[in-house]
């Protein structure tokens, strides 16, 4: 049998604090086995769990890697506004007339991630 990936781990400043963020984003929960202060965090989700580690060095360079988001009962933008509400901000805006397109967010730690479509928002466009 192949691999599976079991964590998506993200460094951090601020393990606990990033995965609450990340909970309420993914409607998750944080693992009962984390708490305040924590080197590490995670957030139990279906697939692979998002693993927050503290690491000493703060963010400098945009993300290699990013998590796209697509909601599951709102709108895309009704999304990005509840997102914007848990303390995320707008880094790029790739909306478009007709639309199509993401939003490219940063987390409370400066992290970026995009908010795509719904899937019902790109059912009625295809």
């Amino acid at each position: 049998m192949a691999s599976l990936v079991r964590h998506m781990t993200i460094d951090c400043a601020d393990p606990y604090r990033l995965a609450h963020f990340w909970a309420e984003v993914l409607d998750a929960k944080v693992s009962d086995d984390d708490n305040p202060g924590d080197p590490e965090a995670l957030v139990e989700t279906v697939g692979a769990g998002l693993l927050f580690i503290r690491v000493p060095e703060g963010k400098s360079v945009k993300n290699r890697v990013h998590l796209d988001v697509q909601p599951q009962d709102r709108t895309r933008d009704e999304e990005v506004e509840r997102l914007l509400a848990l303390g995320a901000k707008i880094h790029g805006d790739h909306r478009t007339p007709d639309g199509k397109g993401w939003v490219t967010l940063l987390d409370i730690e400066g992290n970026e991630f995009c908010v795509e479509r719904s899937k019902a928002e790109r059912d009625a466009t295809a």
